[in-house]
């Protein structure tokens, strides 16, 4: 909005005088000329109709009311500074005054998310999961394996590209690190929920119902075909074998199921990796899962557990059925072939 100067002529409390009106307006409303002469001759009129002492400077200076700078000189003969008659001819009309051109717009380009992620509503959240770059001693970044545990001691950068197999075998609080390196920070639960149901909130990103293949989802267990189908036999070092992330046909690239998003346009949030979020497990949240009215499988969990989402590629809804599948059962330092995550920010 830019301020015109608008010639009007308004009546005085007490007295006939022109006034001077300033109103807002937008910068490309014309300047009528006849508006400032119809002002000037509006003046002189009442300056003769009324007594001389209104429009001529007077002992106490300019007179009260006056907000333009007229002079109107008036002289006699014989020298009488009183009478109206003795006045002079009113000066010739000069040409309306001359106005500034209005400054230029500031108008700078709406602020967006950084490249790779997608805006929705207050935040930004990245299109595809993670995967990890090692800064080495040096400072030089280079790709770390998507199926080897990050090591102790070396800084990791997240990253979100498609194309590209996405990190499993990490933890909450490296997950965490990886986007802070890169002036990002874990998804809370809400936000992470509000992409993957979209503005219509379905159960799944794509729609309400679920649809086969559309997801990196219901393959069979890696665990079972490696290490027999007894869990009792399973050990820890087992859920880290780099072997798992490396089978042809579980793990996808980011982005190779298409179908897997939705309104906003991110990738495979159900299945092929489960995915970290900021919250902590504790009683307030537990009592919220049970009250949703959804089937999920029991859980063991201790307040303090991280909290993941989404399921993975061998997952079948055991703990709720696309993007409500919710994992509290672990603490925030466990990882497994199965754990990745991606990262969001605060919408500029």
């Amino acid at each position: 909005m830019v301020t015109i100067v608008y010639w009007m002529v308004t009546r005085a409390p007490t007295r006939g005088f022109a006034q001077l009106v300033i109103l807002p307006s937008h910068f490309d409303l014309p300047l009528r000329p006849t508006e400032v002469i119809a002002f000037r001759r509006v003046l002189l009129v009442a300056c003769f109709a009324a007594p001389l002492a209104a429009c001529a400077e007077t002992d106490g200076g300019t007179r009260e009311g006056d907000a333009l700078a007229h002079s109107t000189a008036a002289t006699t003969g014989s020298g009488d500074t009183g009478s109206v008659s003795a006045l002079a001819a009113p000066p010739a009309l000069t040409s309306p005054p001359t106005l500034a051109a209005p400054p230029a717009l500031d108008v700078q380009e709406t602020p967006t998310c950084p490249a790779g992620m997608a805006k929705i509503e207050g935040f930004c959240i990245d299109r595809y999961e993670a995967h990890l770059v090692a800064r080495n001693r040096s400072g030089d970044l280079g790709p770390h394996p998507h199926f080897q545990r990050p090591e102790e001691g070396v800084t990791y950068e997240a990253r979100s590209d498609p194309g590209v197999f996405p990190q499993a075998y990490v933890s909450r609080i490296e997950s965490r690190a990886a986007c802070a390196n890169v002036e990002k920070r874990l998804c809370s639960k809400r936000e992470w929920q509000r992409a993957c149901k979209g503005a219509l909130g379905t159960t799944y990103p794509y729609g309400q119902r679920w649809q086969p293949k559309r997801c990196n989802a219901e393959k069979p267990h890696l665990l079972t075909l490696h290490f027999g189908a007894d869990p009792r036999r399973w050990a820890y070092a087992q859920f880290n074998d780099p072997k798992l992330s490396q089978e042809p046909g579980f793990l996808a690239r980011s982005g190779d199921h298409a179908g897997c998003t939705g309104d906003a346009g991110v990738y495979d949030l159900v299945g092929n990796l489960h995915e970290w979020v900021s919250d902590t497990a504790d009683a307030t949240l537990k009592a919220r899962l049970d009250t949703e009215g959804i089937s999920r499988a029991f859980q063991y969990w201790s307040p303090g557990n991280g909290v993941f989402m989404g399921g993975f590629y061998s997952t079948q809804g055991e703990l709720g059925p696309g993007c409500n599948f919710t994992t509290i059962a672990h603490e925030p330092g466990y990882h497994d072939y199965s754990t990745g995550f991606r990262c969001c920010a605060d919408a500029p």
